[in-house]
């Protein structure tokens, strides 16, 4: 999740947690008038404007992003143990009703059930307990407790219900912790699979002996690029032959023959600018795609790899006189790929029977 996603969201749970002050603010103030909360009007208007003020100072922190300053964005410990101090506050204040308002600390500690560690749900849980005790032994010691019994009956019920509240904090967070490093280890599996993925859309696309597109890809990628012409733009194409290959294997070996492969493959990726597309169309054949290139680009080109391939020695092999032969045309806005190709197999044809080591355009024999 991004930044502002995460401080959405703080944002959303902060709301949640002040409708609930509200809701307990109602309470409160319905407790006032049925004569079930002890304090004066005054004091039920002090306690209700710093409960908002409190409030309205958490808004202001997450509005801002203040809250990010702290380790723990969220403010969750801070937000229960506000709320778990106006309770005990509240609760302190109450007749024969207080066991009604009981139910606010189980909403507050709910409160942080997710984002508390457990050691600081416990803290606040025991806070709670011992809050409520020291109310009741207080009025106890001072013989304010109406009906003791209930008073007994209410700090039982309250202990029963925070231990229940710890055993499922702890059961939630070990899920969460379980569940937290199954997605860890999903996320994982899915980050191989999509190596793997990539691997093997890698090997469909490459060609394995020159580490060159094969066929397939390139007439994926050449047909893409025919299909985002614009106008007015022409692409260069050429077929390249390696002379004499078949020589080359039957006197030297095809391991030596797959040297002078990835040789070429070597020296034509040096030649080449970046876009331009190089694949393996098969056996010792090639095939470039130079993308808004002219007659006159293209040729300089070819000519280029021409002369680099004739200068390449092979080392620990005793091959001489290293050339190739090279077909070209043009491609233009509405031009069929197949018809391209072989345009630029039959200027291929021509280069080498006109002696090879050289490159022939289709456009030439247009002329012609």
């Amino acid at each position: 999740m991004t930044h502002n996603a995460i401080q959405r969201l703080l944002l959303k749970r902060f709301a949640l947690a002040a409708g609930t002050y509200a809701l307990a603010l109602l309470l409160l103030w319905l407790a006032y008038f049925t004569g079930h909360y002890e304090e004066s009007l005054l004091a039920v208007a002090v306690g209700s404007s710093l409960v908002v003020i409190s409030q309205a100072t958490l808004f202001a922190m997450f509005y801002c992003g203040w809250n990010q300053r702290f380790s723990d964005p969220s403010l969750t410990e801070a937000q229960v143990l506000l709320g778990l101090g106006w309770q005990t506050w509240l609760i302190a204040h109450l007749d024969e009703a207080r066991g009604a308002f009981l139910v606010f600390y189980v909403l507050i500690l709910l409160f942080g059930l997710f984002h508390l560690s457990r050691r600081a749900f416990v803290r606040c849980a025991l806070l709670v307990f011992f809050s409520f005790c020291a109310i009741t032994l207080w009025e106890g010691y001072h013989f304010q407790l109406q009906d003791p019994a209930m008073a007994v009956l209410q700090v039982c019920v309250l202990l029963i219900v925070l231990l229940w509240l710890v055993l499922y904090a702890r059961y939630v967070q070990a899920s969460r912790q379980l569940m937290r490093q199954r997605r860890f280890a999903l996320q994982a599996h899915q980050d191989t699979l999509r190596g793997m993925m990539r691997q093997l859309e890698d090997l469909v696309a490459t060609d394995e002996l020159t580490g060159l597109f094969n066929r397939r890809h390139f007439l994926r990628l050449a047909s893409r690029e025919l299909n985002a012409m614009d106008a007015g733009v022409v692409h260069g194409l050429a077929l390249i032959d390696l002379d004499h290959f078949k020589r080359i294997n039957d006197v030297h070996g095809h391991a030596a023959g797959d040297q002078v492969l990835q040789a070429f493959a070597s020296v034509a990726t040096a030649c080449l600018r970046d876009g331009d597309v190089l694949a393996r169309y098969g056996g010792e054949e090639f095939v470039v795609l130079l993308p808004d290139c002219d007659a006159e680009r293209l040729t300089a080109c070819c000519e280029r790899l021409r002369i680099a391939f004739t200068d390449v020695e092979m080392v620990g092999l005793n091959v001489r006189n290293l050339s190739l032969s090279a077909g070209m045309t043009l491609l233009e806005l509405g031009d069929d790929l197949d018809d391209a190709l072989q345009r630029a197999d039959q200027a291929l044809y021509r280069a080498k029977r006109d002696g090879r080591n050289r490159c022939a355009a289709a456009w030439e024999n247009a002329d012609a």
